[in-house]
């Protein structure tokens, strides 16, 4: 992909809190963002793993969602060994958004088209500089609106009227 689709990226205010979390399979991957987040000025919080003991992917997806879908942070990084885990765990909380990337043109439309607020990542699958680069790019990215909100919107409104069905 040419550096000129990199250049067109506007940049957001670092005060963003961002919450990441991985299993055992996403270590590698997680430790690499951790350390990308501090060069690019943002903070986070680290739900885990922190070592290479295995642990359940759902855990760590529920942390990360769970602080997003409560409102407590913005943002958030998950990491299992293909990625397919942690977003099915993650988009079973209201108001999570969570897409699966796997290059740069996905990481980059997940914020603009769809205002993915938590973005994934194979460990097994994706090699720590494309990684670096992914996360640089969604973050950088900003949501386009217009027809995408509608869409949006209507995400919102089954979300709900799931929700509703279920408790009645």
């Amino acid at each position: 992909m040419p550096v000129s689709f990199l250049k067109d990226l506007s940049f957001e205010v670092k005060t963003l809190k961002i919450a990441i979390a991985s299993d055992h399979a996403g270590l590698d991957i997680k430790e690499e963002i951790k350390g990308l987040l501090e060069e690019m000025g943002y903070s986070f919080v680290d739900f885990g793993t922190y070592n290479r003991e295995s642990v359940d992917y759902p855990d760590m997806a529920e942390l990360v969602a769970g602080s997003i879908s409560k409102g407590e942070l913005e943002r958030g990084i998950l990491i299992c060994g293909t990625g397919i885990g942690m977003c099915i765990v993650a988009n079973k909380f209201p108001g999570v958004r969570a897409a699966l990337v796997y290059d740069l043109y996905s990481a980059r439309y997940a914020k603009e088209h769809n205002d993915a607020n938590v973005l994934i990542m194979g460990g097994r699958t994706t090699d720590k500089e494309n990684a670096r680069k992914m996360v640089e790019i969604w973050l950088k990215s900003q949501f386009q609106g217009e027809r995408h909100q509608r869409r949006l919107d209507k995400i919102k409104r089954i979300e709900e009227r799931l929700y509703r069905n279920m408790k009645e």
